[in-house]
């Protein structure tokens, strides 16, 4: 019986090649080896930059890697002019574009209101929780900077005053009636009549 076993042992399975198949799975996913691929894959690399030629336009000197093939791989080279000529027709801008705001870029001016509406300043009052607070809003019409009288605010009332608008400064507490004296006081151009009392206003 031992004999048998060892006659089988001896007996070399044979080795069968599984070429691996080239397919698309359900979610559109290619696998394998293409068909029309020749492989091992044969990569060029810049003797500049040291990364795959096809990568050399993003390298931060890319100006010497295309001297690099000049020199050295010439059919690469003409590639790289061609991506060069592209890449330079895509900077060009039309006036159009120019004006269009691109993303990240900086946003068109916004129209300047316009002078010679009567100046009016509001004061209300809004609830936050078991606190109160008092909203200012008008005070730029006066060409009264915001970060100043905020900041005078809120050692007036011993509080925390900020600006939270383009042209408002919240006051922490209820300080609307101190407001209709302290303002006219502070600042001479404002008068009592323009300022309105809008009562309490929710935010």
């Amino acid at each position: 019986m031992s004999e048998e076993c060892s006659a089988v042992d001896d007996v070399e399975a044979p080795i069968v090649s599984v070429k691996p198949q080239y397919y698309v799975t359900e979610s559109g996913l290619p696998v394998g080896p293409k068909p029309d691929v020749q492989y091992p894959l044969t990569v060029l690399y810049c003797g500049n930059c040291g990364l795959p030629t096809e990568y050399c336009e993003f390298y931060a000197e890319h100006e010497k890697c295309k001297l690099w093939f000049e020199k050295n791989l010439p059919s690469e080279f003409a590639k790289q002019a061609r991506i060069g000529e592209i890449e330079g027709e895509d900077l060009k801008e039309t006036e159009d574009d120019k004006k269009r705001q691109k993303r990240g870029g900086k946003g068109l001016s916004k129209p300047k209101k316009k002078e010679g509406g009567p100046k009016k300043i509001s004061l209300s009052v809004a609830p936050r929780g078991r606190k109160r607070l008092t909203c200012v809003v008008g005070l730029k019409s006066y060409d009264i900077d915001l970060k100043t009288a905020a900041k005078f605010f809120g050692t007036k009332f011993a509080c925390g005053a900020s600006v939270t608008g383009d042209d408002e400064i919240v006051i922490q507490g209820d300080v609307k009636d101190e407001l209709f004296d302290l303002l006219p006081e502070k600042w001479s151009q404002i008068d009592e009549d323009s300022i309105d009392d809008l009562g309490e206003v929710k935010r």
